[in-house]
């Protein structure tokens, strides 16, 4: 694709090198151009790469102007990016025509080089470290803390204290709000042998990592392994399964699958022992500068898996009004094969 045009700041960081909260980056064969205004300029100098840094107070203003320099017939953009205002006043007055093709760079991205697997791979063995710092904390001082004040400390203990960012806002929840799966937190205290469900990632090099554990307070032992031992019969019934379901998946995915494949490779253990409708999301998202990235692995994806491919592997039962049992790991496949990172 030699022209297009870019808003989404993930986009642009993966041609650039730097992305900002006010930029609009054209690409025009080899040319390349990010326009930015006067806050971001020095660094925007110091780190984009094979661009030419153009300093301006209306962006769309210029954008226009190099559109009209060079003559340019027709440019690619994401309309899944554009505001109905951005679009109207940058395609006004304008012989260009404008080519929507949605996630464009987001299909660029689905194969992630060897670099960018080096980056994933630190971005989880850091989230690991904030999963493990998390843990260490419950098991000195969670007893009898709300919802609202563990999410607090999995924000402190995820970010190494805000030295790192978060990929997204974790997701601290106990027994009957672990049946929502973006449970928002509230003032339920955690208390001996409630299950407990934490969702959260961090970001290195802006590359995101992406985990869920669930597991049982028992808080002498409390830890985020896999292997979890619940006082609730229910709850082990229900941790096994999904944790059964898991590694179905991880075990049997093969590069030269279809998406759905391994998404059925889930399902299937789920549907089997008749929770299936209990499972109400697909089995994972690709991973990468944005926390949800293609491929999409669900029942409707015919996205062929290849290697270099990163996506998450979750599957989830939900019981309303009771519990909910999510268990994740982010898997590159590599030699036909996924392995976790």
């Amino acid at each position: 694709m030699k022209n297009f045009i870019l808003l989404n700041e993930n986009a642009i960081y993966f041609e650039a090198n730097f992305s900002c909260d006010n930029v609009i980056f054209i690409n025009l064969g080899a040319d390349k151009y990010f326009i930015t205004d006067a806050r971001y300029t020095i660094e925007a100098q110091e780190y984009t790469k094979n661009c030419e840094v153009i300093e301006s107070s209306d962006l769309i203003k210029t954008a226009k102007e190099i559109l009209k320099k060079n003559k340019i017939k027709k440019i690619v953009f994401d309309p899944n990016d554009f505001k109905y205002s951005t679009y109207t006043n940058l395609t006004s007055d304008l012989k260009t025509q404008f080519i929507p093709k949605r996630n464009f760079s987001k299909e660029k991205r689905i194969i992630k080089t060897d670099e960018e697997i080096k980056y994933l791979k630190k971005a989880a063995k850091l989230g690991r470290k904030g999963f493990d710092n998390f843990a260490k904390y419950i098991r000195k001082n969670g007893f009898n803390q709300t919802e609202e004040f563990l999410h607090f400390k999995a924000i402190e203990k995820m970010s190494q204290a805000g030295k790192l960012q978060l990929s997204f806002d974790p997701i601290v929840a106990i027994n009957k709000n672990a049946a929502k799966p973006h449970a928002l937190p509230t003032n339920k205290k955690l208390k001996l042998n409630n299950l407990l469900l934490v969702d959260a990632g961090v970001k290195y090099k802006r590359y995101c990592s992406d985990r869920t554990c669930t597991s049982n307070a028992n808080f002498e032992n409390f830890s985020f392994k896999r292997e979890q031992k619940f006082k609730n019969k229910k709850h082990q019934k229900i941790y096994d399964l999904v944790y059964k379901a898991q590694l179905n998946a991880i075990q049997n995915a093969r590069s030269g699958m279809k998406a759905s494949q391994i998404d059925k490779l889930t399902r299937d253990v789920i549907e089997k022992a008749g929770f299936g409708k209990y499972f109400i999301h697909s089995t994972g998202h690709g991973v990468g500068l944005d926390i949800h990235e293609f491929p999409n692995i669900n029942t409707r994806s015919d996205v062929i898996i290849e290697d270099n491919m990163v996506f998450t592997i979750e599957p989830g039962i939900y019981l309303p009004d009771e519990f909910g049992v999510r268990i994740e790991d982010t898997v590159v496949m590599k030699n036909g094969k996924a392995i976790i990172l």
